[in-house]
């Protein structure tokens, strides 16, 4: 069989077991399996013949990805702000909301000391860190596992003396102050996880559990940033749909001051960012 004829028998497949882009989740594990640097180099070999020794290990990916397992585990790595992070089932894996969280963030300008709560993988305080290099960036997180993954993550950047990692539930052992508290945490309504996607179904059930209308970290995390915040420090919050509005009450509860809903690129209120002191 030719790249071609691989590749469309892989599609072809994904089509029938429902996978979103099948052609395109075809194409990056067979990229993958092939050693390329991007799925682009398949198409100057379209015509080139593929041994069984080849095609062999692509089957069992393709089995899997039919069933519902994640793309990014698959392949081990995701791509964020430009950099390859490694991704697994221990923390959540990112998506494209809060690469523009990070981009907003960016764009508001320079913090001398970032706390990123609920750091996951790790990819918001690193990537926050590689692009501001001379601030002090911090991550926490209650999962031993995920903060195992983020410290991978700041090894594969050269970060690991850089970015420090401690294991906190929520803001339970962390010192300020701090110029910027980014949190995205578990914000999905407890009766709605049952519905989700077969591939959210991989994440871990800690990093997707907001508890019954899915704000109790959110409401946790308004409550005691102030302890840490230094005086105009910012709160910059990625929240669910239809949260926008709660969100804001509760960090005017908590004398929170310019409490701003910024929308994500499908015109969401996304994300909040507010000021303290």
């Amino acid at each position: 069989m030719t790249v071609l004829e691989v590749l469309t028998a892989a599609t072809d497949y994904l089509t029938k077991q429902g996978i979103e882009s099948p052609r395109l989740n075809a194409e990056h594990l067979l990229a993958h399996v092939l050693g390329k640097k991007n799925r682009i180099e398949l198409y100057l070999e379209f015509e080139r013949p593929l041994g069984e020794r080849e095609r062999a290990p692509l089957r069992p990916l393709i089995r899997q990805r039919g069933e519902g397992r994640p793309l990014q585990h698959l392949l081990g790595n995701v791509e964020f702000l430009g950099y390859s992070f490694v991704t697994d089932a221990r923390a959540l894996i990112p998506r494209p909301e809060t690469e523009h969280l990070v981009e907003l963030l960016l764009e508001a300008g320079d913090f001398p000391r970032i706390l990123d709560v609920g750091t996951g993988s790790g990819i918001i305080a690193l990537s926050l860190a590689l692009k501001r290099p001379l601030s002090a960036v911090t991550g926490c997180d209650i999962s031993p596992e995920a903060l195992a993954l983020a410290r991978e993550n700041a090894a594969r950047h050269g970060l690991a003396e850089k970015v420090e990692f401690l294991e906190s539930d929520l803001l339970e052992n962390i010192r300020g102050p701090v110029d910027l508290v980014v949190a995205n945490l578990p914000y999905i309504p407890a009766g709605d996880i049952p519905g989700l996607s077969r591939e959210v179904g991989h994440d871990p059930i800690l990093a997707l559990d907001g508890g019954a209308d899915g704000l109790d970290l959110i409401r946790r995390l308004a409550a005691g940033a102030p302890r840490i915040l230094a005086p105009s420090g910012i709160l910059a919050l990625e929240i669910g749909q239809d949260q926008s509005s709660s969100v804001c009450e509760l960090l005017e509860a908590h004398n929170f001051r310019d409490i701003s809903p910024r929308r994500d690129y499908q015109n969401i209120e996304r994300f909040v960012f507010a000021k303290h002191g």
